[in-house]
This record gives C-alpha cells, sequence and structure tokens, in this order.
C-alpha cells in the first residue's frame, strides 16, 4: 500500500478500497448494539473486534515500519482507519495505543524499544498508553522525573487502565513503564463520552526507562499526529450523522409527506453537507501534511483541528434538531455523537495558531 497520499483532494483509488475493506469488518461487527454492549463492559470495547482488525485488515502494523512488524505504510492509512471508527464511535484502541502510543515509541529513536514493542503493537497483542496531560490539559505534563524514577499524575489517559505499556510524556523527556510496575495506580474516571473510556494513572516514585531525552520538537510533532488524528475521526462521525439525518429526514412522515421534501430542511441538510465536505478536505490535508512532515503541518492541522470540531460539534446539534424527540432518547445512537462530539472537541486540547512567514 502507498505511503502518503495526494495533499489535495481526497484518498487515492487504492485507498478507497482499503476504505471499503475496513467498513465492510465494522459494519458486520460494530453496530450499534455491539459497540453499546462494549461500552459496558470494563475494558470499553470489544477484543474480538479489535483482533479481526489486526488480523484481517493489518490496522495496527500500518504505520509501524517493517523491520519493527509492521507494513511500513504510512500515518495516511491509519488516519483512514480512524475516520472509519469515528463512523461507528467503535472504543478499540487504535488512535491511542496504534496511533499515539506506537508514534511515540518510534519517535523516540530508542532502537532496542522499537524492537521489543512495536512487533506486539503491529500484531494487536500489546497496547500502549501515552500518559501525557496534567490536571490544565496537555499543555503541561502531569508527571515528572527526578533520579530515574516518575512521580504525578497522569490525566485523561486513552486506553490507560488495560494498557500493557504506559509511554510518559514528561519535561525530561519520553520514558517507558511496563504495566503492574509497582508505585503505578489506576483510576477509571467518568467521561461525558460512554463510548471512550479515560483512566487517571498516578505515579509514586516509578523506576522508569529513559526512551528520549527533551526535545520540543519531538514533543510538538506528537501533538500534531493526535490533533491530526482526532480530525480524521471527527469527520468520520460527522459523515455519519448526516447520513443519518437524511435517512431519518427521507423516511419520517408529517403532514403527509416526508419531511425530506419541505424546502426549509433541504437548505439545512445542504448545509450540514457543505460542513461535511470542508471538514473532509481539511482534514485529509493535515492527514498528508502530517504523514510526510510537511513545512505547512503546523497550519494544516490548526485548520483542521478547529474547523473538524466546529463541524461536528454544529452536525450533531442539527442531527439533534431534526431528527426531533427521538434523538434524546437513551434508544438513539444521536445522543452517543454528540457526546462524543463535544468529547473530541477538548481532547488533546487546542492548537495555537501558527504565525505566518512574512512573503
Amino acid at each position: 500500500m502507498g505511503g502518503g497520499g495526494r495533499a489535495t483532494g481526497g484518498p487515492s483509488t487504492e485507498h478507497q478500497e482499503f476504505i471499503a475493506s475496513v467498513r465492510a469488518v465494522l459494519t458486520k461487527h460494530a453496530g450499534s448494539a455491539a459497540v453499546r454492549a462494549a461500552m459496558d463492559t470494563e475494558l470499553g470495547y470489544d477484543e474480538t473486534l479489535w483482533r479481526l482488525l489486526c488480523e484481517q485488515v493489518g490496522v495496527a502494523a500500518l504505520a509501524i515500519p517493517e523491520e519493527y512488524g509492521g507494513f511500513g505504510a504510512s500515518l495516511v492509512e491509519s488516519l483512514l482507519v480512524v475516520t472509519e471508527l469515528g463512523r461507528t464511535l467503535a472504543g478499540v484502541p487504535m488512535l491511542g495505543s496504534a496511533v499515539l502510543g506506537a508514534q511515540a515509541v518510534l519517535l523516540s529513536g530508542d532502537n532496542e524499544a522499537c524492537e521489543r514493542l512495536l512487533p506486539e503493537v503491529a500484531e494487536g497483542a500489546r497496547t500502549i498508553a501515552v500518559c501525557w496531560a496534567g490536571t490544565g490539559g496537555w499543555d503541561e505534563p502531569g508527571v515528572h522525573s527526578e533520579a530515574g524514577t516518575l512521580s504525578g499524575t497522569a490525566h485523561y489517559v486513552l486506553d490507560g487502565l488495560h494498557a500493557d505499556t504506559l509511554v510518559v510524556v514528561t519535561s525530561d523527556g519520553l520514558f517507558e513503564v511496563e504495566s503492574g510496575a509497582a508505585g503505578v495506580t489506576r483510576r477509571a474516571v467518568p467521561t461525558m463520552d460512554p463510548t471512550r473510556k479515560l483512566a487517571e494513572i498516578t505515579f509514586a516514585a516509578v523506576p522508569a526507562r529513559r526512551l528520549a531525552s527533551a526535545d520540543p520538537a519531538l514533543t510538538a510533532r506528537l501533538h500534531e499526529i493526535a490533533w491530526a488524528a482526532v480530525a480524521a475521526e471527527q469527520v468520520g462521525a460527522a459523515e455519519r450523522c448526516l447520513e443519518m439525518t437524511v435517512e431519518y429526514a427521507k423516511s419520517r412522515v408529517q403532514f403527509g409527506r416526508a419531511i425530506g421534501s419541505f424546502q426549509a430542511l433541504k437548505h439545512r441538510m445542504a448545509d450540514m453537507y457543505v460542513l461535511v465536505e470542508s471538514a473532509k478536505s481539511a482534514s485529509y490535508a493535515a492527514t498528508v501534511a502530517v504523514a510526510e512532515q510537511s513545512p505547512s503541518a503546523a497550519e494544516d492541522v490548526w485548520v483542521a483541528r478547529t474547523h473538524c470540531s466546529e463541524t461536528f460539534t454544529t452536525i450533531v446539534a442539527e442531527m439533534v434538531q431534526l431528527h426531533g424527540g427521538i434523538a434524546i432518547t437513551w434508544e438513539h445512537d444521536a445522543h452517543l455523537f454528540f457526546k462524543r462530539a463535544h468529547g473530541d472537541a477538548q481532547l488533546f486540547g487546542q492548537p495555537r495558531r501558527p504565525l505566518t512567514q512574512p512573503t
């Protein structure tokens, strides 16, 4: 599978075929009932679904180099998977482990850690959680290092409750801590979005293995990957919300005709379509820029993060209104997308607008 992609437009024909294969698995195994059943478990996702995605499609191996057991594709392919997962709200550890966790290990430049950890990540047999945010968010790490040990609390950790390996971001660099290490306390935290489990992980003078020294460029790169990935997820979810709204408008009859035939609703759904299509373009541009480490990556990511967040929150609000009372019932999935939209808008914080260089 070709790495990278086209900087403009959308996914190539090859990528579209890949998307179809991912969507086929998710359509069969990640329907609404399956997602709801999984989110009520302690793990928070369907282990069988994750195994199928790893074994049949190889989703966890996509952006991992071949020398570490991966496919050697790129972040483009990985984030296309994240987009498809956004359509279903399936909480498998793709974003937290296979994207953010694996990329953190790769960015460290520690070959021994890559050789030891990444082959199992590529197989789906190991998950990595990135411990990063402090009480105020991702701008300041919640954990600090001193004399080879870690202390402090990382907040809002994706896949953190059951991850096999913890990669800890501190102001002094990246560190690795294995699951079950003495002095590590994990706690599930209540979230507005029931489809995504977050954890709070506390370190009490825990011995850790250094992966990389402090490097602002490494942290900035990790932030860009995280923001581009969330934008990709938001696009997939927003597109599905639009589809659900159009389907409902075609079937819901009022005053003897489908409500989708009313001009006012047509205009609103047309506006939704324009928002989704523009967000897809912004997300794909950011995905390619980050994958190729383009000079425009920071600006492209800022645009995608801002526009995709606004688009998703607007689309779900419109979906709830156009569905009427049924959308606020527990039985309908609209409220799940609504909660994901507001959770995603805060996840990993907000990028600052890049300073434009004079021409």
